[in-house]
């Protein structure tokens, strides 16, 4: 049934918008959106406006753009969010953690906590409060300061402000946030776990946002720096392959991309 025929036509738009933004390879901007829907123009930036406030939709304002939000690959978690990512992941979180007899983990962002998708233990590992499942405040973890980084400052006072950052002010987390962004990687010492430290990286989607991240938590300074140097390129290179494999061939241009413009 089109938009025009429908009983209930403000969610038949909307589905509309969905469907284009669906098939699309690349965000779209609204006016293409309307040329595709054939919605008036005041229709279609009404519904972006309810669908980016509820998350479905997501504005790239520097592309004057818009592409699907995080919610609307929840709608659908089973093939467009956890399983893909985790069922790849698997494939090489195991000979992390076995390296440094530790864990790794994949985790996503959800508001201002960061939600465990998968973990994979070395046999002698310590067991730790990251099972699949569980919510952290993001900004206590390695995990999510990787992925914090890379969103617009506003994003991230927006997802912290009603908890804060455990007391520290809020410039000196973008401050740290800042550091993540420049050298790629974040890390943790003793504040999740005590004795256990983290090394994180993101992983960019299709829209170039870093919206899941790859992590290695291991026994506090058990680690040469050069060793913990050679872990961070080997995961650095896994999160591509990870990302690539999802989201798709395009992920590593828009991977570099991310990290230079955001």
């Amino acid at each position: 049934m089109s938009p025009g025929k429908s009983r209930v036509p403000a969610a038949a738009n909307t589905l509309a918008i969905l469907q284009v933004l669906t098939a699309a390879d690349v965000p779209m901007s609204a006016a293409r959106i309307t040329q595709e829907t054939g919605l008036p123009r005041s229709t279609v930036y009404h519904l972006l406006s309810v669908m980016e406030q509820a998350g479905f939709v997501v504005h790239l304002a520097e592309e004057q753009a818009y592409g699907l939000g995080v919610a609307a690959y929840e709608m659908a978690s089973s093939y467009s969010r956890q399983q893909p990512l985790v069922r790849v992941g698997r494939r090489y979180a195991a000979a992390l953690a076995m390296q440094v007899g530790g864990s790794t983990h994949i985790s996503r962002l959800s508001g201002s906590e960061v939600v465990y998708l998968l973990e994979e233990r070395a046999p002698d590992a310590v067991r730790l409060l990251t099972d699949v499942g569980v919510r952290l405040d993001a900004y206590r973890t390695a995990s999510g300061k990787a992925m914090m980084a890379y969103l617009p400052a506003a994003e991230v006072k927006a997802a912290v402000g009603v908890h804060g950052v455990g007391g520290r002010d809020f410039s000196e987390f973008e401050h740290d946030l800042c550091i993540v962004r420049q050298r790629g990687w974040a890390e943790e010492t003793g504040l999740v776990s005590p004795g256990q430290e983290s090394l994180a990286v993101p992983l960019f989607d299709h829209l170039g946002r870093a919206s899941s991240s790859l992590a290695l938590t291991y026994r506090q300074g058990s680690l040469a720096e050069s060793k913990k140097q050679q872990l961070l390129a080997e995961m650095v290179e896994t999160a591509g392959k990870i990302a690539s494999t999802v989201y798709g061939s395009n992920v590593l241009h828009l991977h570099s991309l991310g990290s230079q413009t955001i």
